[in-house]
């Protein structure tokens, strides 16, 4: 099989840039190794940049999210016992923030590159095993994949790596040109989707002496909330009555609406970690999203780096193949990973403010407090977080 640029990886960054090519007449091909209703089923991100939600209106993605995603113009914090919420238009000049499952943008991506909404895109090819990425660093680099039952090899132009952190794409990357920056964190959050409408129009991110809670959503009818707890925790430790006590406990604020509670349909467990592979591009290798960069899921930030990191590959190929420049490509690596150190930089921010470690000392507790004080009293520190959470630049 030959192709113009290989894609690894049918989560939202391989779809989106397939996409993305496919109106701009570049072909590509797209090897996913599980099949279809497991990529539609992988519980991520819920959390849209404006930029994010601009890209996908923009490449004919945006219909149902425009019908049934929930515009939200703000976030609340909780600490202390107190209640303040941060605007985000007014901080950044009309901008917000869209709350979209990926699963369910994942769904809408697929059924553009299958056709079922109009016009095919590029071949989709579900069940093919990427085995290695051999040549990365020539003209003509080749990703060979076992596809039902049968080991082929798929020429490209360009290899995008868009396989996460478990996947072959970055470690194709020889070990001797690789930096690696991590950061692990001594807690975990414990997840909940429970079948309840949320307890806020909003969500809150909320700082208690016992620990971190979140409570977001998927949907009007669907909850979305989350604790913090010892990494190494069992979910089977946490009875469902027990996530929702402490639950109510953390979230609690003077004036607050209380928790509803409903049927609990899925538990887990997710450590978090900050983590950036550099550079992220080795020859005709492309790195996107979780292959070269993980944040922690405080700052909502993992889903649209992935999307910001596709929006500039495919802006530096469609340069390339109209004009056959190779500026924006060759400078693709430096263009992403500004963008990735602020957004680690911020989800940084956000996670260690808002999470008390099992170590922590009470002088550290101040001084967490008197950070989110900060945020609540000064216009300039409110906007600050809002313009980050809506989302920097792409440029």
């Amino acid at each position: 099989m030959r192709t113009t640029v290989g894609i690894i990886g049918a989560g939202p960054s391989g779809l989106l840039l397939a996409r993305l090519l496919h109106r701009a007449g570049i072909d590509c091909v797209v090897l996913e190794s599980r099949d279809r209703a497991y990529a539609e089923q992988r519980q991520r991100a819920g959390i849209l940049e404006q930029g994010t939600v601009d890209a996908l209106r923009a490449c004919g993605a945006g219909a149902r999210l425009d019908r049934e995603g929930l515009i939200h113009h703000g976030i609340e914090l909780r600490f202390e016992g107190r209640r303040h919420r941060i605007d985000f238009p007014t901080a950044t000049g009309g901008r917000s923030v869209a709350v979209y499952a990926q699963t369910e943008l994942v769904k809408d991506l697929i059924a553009l590159q299958l056709g079922e909404n109009g016009e095919a895109g590029p071949p989709l090819l579900f069940g093919a095993e990427a085995l290695a990425v051999e040549k990365p660093d020539s003209a003509a680099p080749e990703i060979r994949f076992r596809h039902e039952g049968r080991e082929r090899t798929l020429v490209c132009q360009v290899v995008a790596g868009c396989d996460g952190f478990h996947g072959i794409a970055r470690r194709a990357v020889p070990a001797e040109r690789v930096r690696t920056f991590e950061r692990t964190y001594p807690y975990s959050w414990l997840g909940v989707l429970a079948d309840v409408p949320p307890s806020c129009e909003e969500l809150i991110y909320a700082r208690h002496q016992r620990g971190f809670a979140l409570h977001s959503m998927r949907s009007p009818h669907v909850s979305r909330l989350y604790l913090q707890v010892d990494n190494g925790t069992d979910p089977a430790e946490w009875s469902h009555e027990r996530i929702w006590d402490e639950l109510s406990v953390r979230l609690g604020a003077d004036g607050a609406r209380p928790l509803e509670r409903g049927p609990i349909s899925a538990v887990s467990v997710t450590p978090m970690r900050s983590f950036v592979q550099e550079p992220m591009r080795h020859g005709s290798l492309f790195l996107a999203g979780d292959a070269a960069h993980i944040v922690p899921p405080t700052g909502a930030k993992g889903l649209n780096l992935a999307v910001s990191d596709v929006l500039t590959l495919a802006r530096a190929l469609v340069q390339h193949h109209r004009t056959g420049s190779t500026e924006l490509l060759d400078g693709y690596s430096e263009t992403c990973l500004r963008r990735v150190w602020q957004a680690e930089r911020f989800s940084f921010f956000m996670t260690d403010t808002l999470h008390p470690r099992p170590d922590q000392s009470p002088f550290e507790d101040r001084l967490q407090v008197a950070q989110l004080d900060r945020i609540a009293t000064s216009a300039t520190a409110s906007a600050e977080l809002a313009e980050n959470y809506v989302g920097l630049p792409l440029s």
